[in-house]
């Protein structure tokens, strides 16, 4: 297999990315008794090629996927051909990795202007006039 593309700058080598067929749950009839359709990819992060801050990003995740070892195992069978759950399940590690090779905006303080003060006191005083109105009068 080639390497599996990320993004435009990042890709993993497929020798990495651990896959095995397994029996799949559910509907399938006979059939599912007998054939390894389920895929379970297992990727170590730790041993990965990735840069360092995308690793300690994945490895940060509070995910239940994610083993005690930095191995993230995910399951595909949500479909009964074998070749469908091992595309969908490369999809998903190269969907959970992009997420995590783009690092979150910092979030700048900001804040409120004048003119929404303004409109937050105007506000509040139209609020108290109304409820002025439905109290009984003394």
């Amino acid at each position: 297999m080639p390497a599996i593309v990320i993004t435009p700058t990042l890709a993993i080598d497929s020798d990495e990315i651990e896959l095995a067929g397994i029996r799949a749950q559910g509907a399938g009839g006979q059939n599912v008794n007998k054939v390894a359709s389920a895929v379970h990819l297992r990727f170590d992060i730790r041993a990965s090629s990735l840069p360092e801050a995308v690793k300690q990003r994945l490895l940060a995740r509070r995910d239940q996927r994610l083993t005690e070892d930095g191995v993230l195992v995910l399951k595909a069978q949500e479909f009964r051909s074998l070749e469908k759950n091992r595309q969908a399940a490369l999809e998903r590690l190269t969907e959970i990795i992009r997420t995590a090779a783009t690092p979150r905006k910092r979030r700048r303080p900001t804040q409120p202007t004048p003119a929404a003060r303004q409109r937050r006191r105007e506000a509040k005083a139209r609020q108290s006039r109304l409820k002025a109105l439905r109290r009984t009068p003394e």
